[in-house]
């Protein structure tokens, strides 16, 4: 992994001064670094120092995504903090630009942003040694802190100092920059991963035929990808420690984040099935294309191609790994015995509605369980042919979308929830409004309580008290969900 010393004058100011005010400054001008070692000539047009800094990036995207994952699952309703090492008020939609999760995730970002942005201009270029793949990896990934930018807040600035942008303008530098990705290095990792990204700002942009197109072109060319955010534990590289992890299993039996019983099946996904590492989380992955062009039938009218599209998707899902381990320290009642199921002959109804469905809660007090860690789901092909009308084809795409994407920190996108910018960046940039500081909430989320449930203990029955994937589907024609529509 990169060592932030060795790389220089200006990568190690960028570095201090995103840790230290985020966007609001421009780090080539906000200080001078005093230790004589930290020089421009040290690095710039040294052997590897390109490829260095892609590592010293990537270490960046996972740190990002450690700020990302939990506030972002807290907010919605895959998970409840019924602890309080964790955020204490995204179970509640309070969302404000004080929280300071708020702000590390902006400052994480904007790391991210200007690292990659250093190594593309004034790294790489001095590098004879540098590789198109290396300069690919560059530009994906600098993709990446766009299109999470443009997912997790509302408005954000695209510069240090700059006004803040809407969502839309971020997707629209993340396909620029996806787009020079795949040009650079389409055989490459990152080019490979940079395709599916793109078809991922596309589709939040509501551009179905540039999703559609991108999201084929994937499937076609590498059927099973994964680009994944890792960790380190071993080596201690700085970013050594899954924090959703942690959330989800190496606290013990403090198990501070709960899934909600319908997605009991899944949790958690991060596990301690092996004690010598910590789980990698998922960026980038090829399930992304299916619900793509699934999505994309269903918005066309499309029943039956959408349906199809799904069927491929959950024959795919099963060739996922899964891992067996013992969770037997799993705490799901320990506050309140009797209060949260943890045995598998309950049966959870996804909604007020809904039939009672077998299999998604697992018996957590046996010897072992078996979890997916890259991407599970409940419904089967029999399900998904029983689906006649568009209102219930969304209202299970969504559910699927929600079952493979959890932990992942993509449910708040689904749901049309972001984040406003903090008040870090309000103090020390003056293109800051107050509107700026407000969070996006749907109206139709407003004074729903997300992790409420009923559980009848007698007769071993839960029912989810709001079924969020039949609001999205019965709002999808608001411009916060469902973007094709």
């Amino acid at each position: 992994m990169m060592n932030f010393k060795s790389i220089g004058k200006k990568v190690s100011i960028l570095t201090i001064a995103a840790f230290t005010l985020g966007n609001c400054e421009d780090p080539d001008e906000f200080l001078e670094p005093i230790n004589p070692d930290l020089v421009t000539e040290a690095v710039v047009g040294t052997v590897q120092s390109a490829e260095r800094t892609l590592a010293g990036a990537e270490r960046q995207l996972s740190l990002t995504m450690n700020e990302l994952v939990p506030p972002a699952e807290i907010v919605t309703d895959n998970y409840q903090n019924t602890r309080t090492f964790f955020n204490q008020f995204l179970d509640d939609l309070d969302i404000d630009f004080t929280d300071q999760d708020v702000r590390e995730l902006e400052f994480a970002v904007a790391r991210l942003r200007e690292l990659t942005t250093t190594g593309i201009d004034v790294i790489y270029p001095a590098d004879e040694s540098a590789t198109d793949d290396v300069l690919a990896g560059l530009y994906f990934l600098r993709g990446v802190s766009y299109l999470i930018g443009g997912e997790a807040f509302r408005t954000l600035p695209a510069d240090p100092g700059g006004v803040p942008q809407p969502s839309s303008v971020h997707f629209e530098l993340a396909v620029e920059n996806f787009t020079t990705a795949i040009a650079t290095g389409a055989d490459s990792q990152y080019g490979q991963a940079a395709l599916i990204a793109r078809a991922r700002a596309f589709y939040n942009l509501g551009n179905r035929e540039g999703a559609s197109g991108d999201a084929a072109a994937a499937i076609e060319s590498t059927p099973d990808l994964l680009y994944s955010a890792g960790y380190d534990p071993t080596n201690d590289s700085g970013a050594d420690d899954n924090l959703m992890q942690d959330a989800l299993y190496d606290r013990g039996t403090f198990d501070d984040l709960q899934p909600l019983p319908a997605l009991d099946f899944l949790d958690p996904k991060y596990n301690g099935s092996d004690a010598t590492f910590d789980y990698s989380i998922p960026v980038v992955k090829i399930e992304e294309a299916h619900l793509i062009l699934a999505e994309a039938a269903f918005s066309e009218g499309n029943l039956e191609e959408g349906k199809s599209r799904l069927s491929t998707l959950i024959a795919f899902v099963a060739s996922r790994p899964t891992a067996t381990f013992d969770d037997r320290r799993e705490g799901r009642t320990d506050l309140a015995p009797g209060s949260r199921p943890d045995t598998a002959i309950v049966v959870v109804a996804p909604g007020p509605d809904r039939e009672f469905e077998e299999g998604l809660v697992l018996s957590r007090q046996v010897p072992t369980v078996t979890v997916p860690t890259v991407s599970g789901v409940s419904l089967t092909v029999e399900n998904i042919n029983t689906i006649d009308n568009l209102d219930f084809a969304y209202e299970e795409l969504y559910r699927i979308r929600q079952q493979i994407f959890i932990a992942e920190g993509r449910r708040m996108v689904d749901l049309g929830i972001k984040f406003p910018v903090s008040q870090r960046e309000s103090d020390a940039n003056s293109n800051v409004t107050s509107d700026d500081n407000q969070p996006q909430i749907p109206t139709f989320l407003v004074d729903i309580d997300f992790d409420a449930f009923t559980y009848n203990t007698e007769l071993f029955q839960v029912t989810i008290t709001n079924n969020l994937n039949r609001i999205v589907s019965e709002n999808r024609n608001s411009t916060l969900v469902a973007p094709f529509e």
